[in-house]
């Protein structure tokens, strides 16, 4: 197959990753315990926020940037915080609010992009750096909210707690500033 190169066998890992980690969840917690499950769990976060970083820069370091790369990409980052964040729902860490927050941006913006990509205007929604901003909030905060303990004097839950927040004004905030620069083009079109 021809799209197939490392930075996207690094993507298909990371939503191969997503059921793995929510069937960790769903083990019985006599099996390992809640502070291995969420050991493991924060850090297989980890390595999937990691490779999502590593895929994106080997694919511009190589020369291997696809159109089903730049595809596939946002669609397993989006699907691996929606999980977590469903987990950390499920496990009371985080209020629904939130995660309605951060879920409805994606989906807006996702959907935004997808239109303006019909209309030609696709560059005038490119990732901005807001947007990196809240997902670095979000990929900082949601292994924290996942691992919940107390570490080398670390109140983990606590920093991941503040993030959250951080990240869900900046999710806001990024939504705004992309509807924005949409805005011109869709009055146009409507």
């Amino acid at each position: 197959m021809k799209t197939m190169n490392i930075p996207i066998i690094l993507t298909w890992m990371r939503v191969a990753m997503i059921p793995l980690v929510i069937a960790l969840y769903y083990l019985p917690t006599e099996w390992m315990g809640i502070h291995l499950r969420d050991t493991i769990g924060a850090l297989a976060f980890i390595v999937a926020a990691l490779t999502d970083w590593f895929d994106g820069w080997l694919a511009r370091r190589w020369n291997q940037t696809s159109s089903f790369g730049a595809f596939l990409d946002p669609v397993a980052d989006k699907l691996m915080v929606c999980a977590a964040l469903l987990i950390l729902l499920d496990l009371s860490r985080l209020d629904s609010f939130i995660a309605l927050i951060i879920i409805g941006r994606e989906l807006t913006i996702s959907a935004l992009r997808e239109w303006m990509a019909t209309v030609g205007a696709r560059d005038s929604v490119a990732v901005h750096w807001l947007g990196k901003l809240k997902t670095t909030a979000q990929m900082v905060a949601i292994p924290c909210l996942m691992f919940a303990q107390t570490w080398q004097g670390i109140p983990f839950y606590q920093v991941g707690q503040v993030l959250i927040y951080v990240a869900a004004i900046l999710t806001v905030w990024s939504m705004f500033y992309y509807m924005r620069k949409a805005w011109p083009i869709l009055r146009k079109q409507a």
